[in-house]
């Protein structure tokens, strides 16, 4: 089966969810979410994850860059959105279509880079400490 990597800048509490999941799938969205948002490239991932999380306190100052791959038919169902400059290529995943999302998502999901924000503070989880540690 063909795969297509794509990238998802998450805060601590979704990355909670993921693992719960068993990093399989991505948790819904929240009521005022109405898109779900992958990224293509992991420079602007990083970006947001660096730029717009760690100053976020309902990301718990924390950015976390995590992988996937996602069968290719399925990720040929969405247009790209390019929503700034040349890197800046997402995929639009309406918030009802998440469920299907998931199912197409292949393997597990990955971190790849975490940044810590000035006032971030490690969380007493055992789920996200050693993600966090390792990334430190």
């Amino acid at each position: 089966m063909k795969t297509v990597q794509l990238y998802r800048p998450v805060g601590i509490r979704e990355y909670e969810l993921i693992l719960e999941s068993d990093s399989t799938c991505f948790p819904p969205r929240l009521s005022w979410q109405p898109i779900f948002y992958p990224v293509l490239n992991q420079p602007y991932a990083e970006q947001i994850a660096c730029e717009w999380n760690t100053l976020d306190e309902f990301s718990g100052y924390c950015g976390i860059v995590t992988q996937f791959a996602l069968s290719e038919s399925h990720y040929n169902t969405y247009v790209v959105q390019e929503v700034g400059g040349s890197i800046h290529n997402e995929l639009w995943v309406p918030a009802e279509e998440l469920t299907l999302f998931n199912e197409h998502i292949v393997g597990k999901i990955e971190v790849v880079k975490v940044f810590l924000g000035e006032k971030f503070i490690m969380p007493d989880s055992e789920l996200l400490t050693p993600t966090l540690l390792k990334f430190r």
